[in-house]
């Protein structure tokens, strides 16, 4: 199968997620505005009601998240790794993909332990590439050091999703011997994920501009509808201000540019939406197959694990974790 094909096969995952992701963003705003509304009107105080209900839709948020999209994920990875390794896929997608977690990972908790060990491995070695500019060459290696480790950074989360898919092919070991070897691949084989980094700044730059400027275009329209309530969030900025004896931009200060902000910020959120739901996916795909492929040539020993764990402490107590 190719990856567009598995792309379109796998799609009803992403049409899934995206829905639940709306529903998240409303739920999300809707908090946010409504703490405003309720606090302006009962003790004119809108931007500590703001506060509030933006720390609840945080909440919100990670609830959501964490018990429904990140499930949706997981289970368009499994198919995306059956596509590559098998080069096929069953008729019902989705149903097979939730198969496939429920088998995996037992409950959230076990799929989230996983998840979050493999990414802090990942994190943890693209600070060390930080820390080795700044030993070898002082500001010219630390600047050298964080260009890198910025690159890697963007990677992580491609990464993260591959050493998922990664644990799912690996079927026949357990999900933190799959995550470990998994962890080792990116060790062995970096140089050649790091060919899709064209593909993936590219893709990200393209959607940025197309969905972010359409978006931001059209929340400004909508905002600008509401002057009013732009008028005194400026103002109780700026009282803030005052009573902190903090220095407040003057763009979040004046009620036309406040509204600009505003409208970038509500379009970049929606453009994290759709590139997360539609792009990443696409370009996914073909970092996944780098990836698998990689593995299968060359399926990491355990061996190879005790030179990662002298690089990497988090590693080192996934490893133990092995030995219990």
């Amino acid at each position: 199968m190719t990856n567009k094909e598995i792309y379109r096969k796998t799609l009803g995952f992403s049409i899934r997620r995206l829905f639940f992701d709306l529903l998240t963003l409303i739920l999300f705003a809707g908090c946010c505005i409504g703490g405003f509304l309720i606090a302006d009107k009962m003790t004119e105080k809108g931007l500590i009601g703001l506060l509030i209900g933006l720390v609840v839709g945080i909440v919100v948020a990670i609830i959501l998240s964490r018990f429904v999209s990140y499930s949706l994920k997981a289970g368009q990875i499994a198919m995306m790794t059956r596509g590559i390794t098998e080069d096929k896929l069953p008729d019902n997608v989705y149903r097979e993909g939730k198969k496939a977690v429920k088998e995996r990972f037992a409950t959230v908790a076990a799929f989230f332990a996983i998840t979050s060990a493999v990414k802090a491995i990942f994190s943890e070695l693209g600070r060390g590439i930080t820390k080795l500019g700044n030993a070898v060459g002082g500001d010219t290696g630390s600047s050298i050091g964080s260009a890198v480790s910025a690159g890697i950074q963007t990677m992580v989360n491609y990464l993260c999703d591959c050493c998922l898919g990664w644990v799912f092919f690996r079927k026949q070991q357990g999900a933190v011997k799959a995550a470990c070897e998994g962890a080792v691949l990116f060790f062995k084989h970096g140089k050649t994920f790091f060919k899709n980094m064209g593909r993936i700044f590219g893709m990200g730059l393209v959607s940025l501009l197309l969905i972010d400027g359409a978006f931001s275009a059209g929340f400004y329209a909508l905002f600008q509808q509401f002057p009013a309530a732009f008028t005194n969030l400026a103002a109780e900025i700026s009282e803030a201000a005052v009573r902190l004896e903090r220095e407040i931009p003057a763009i979040l200060t004046n009620p036309a540019t406040l509204i600009i902000v505003c409208a970038v910020i509500a379009g970049i959120v929606v453009w994290s939406v759709l590139h997360s739901v539609f792009v990443k996916p696409l370009v996914l795909t073909g970092v996944l197959r780098n990836y698998l492929e990689s593995g299968i040539k060359d399926i990491p020993t355990e061996a190879s694990f005790d030179e990662v764990a002298s690089k990497s402490r988090k590693f080192s107590k996934l490893q133990a974790k092995l030995e219990q």
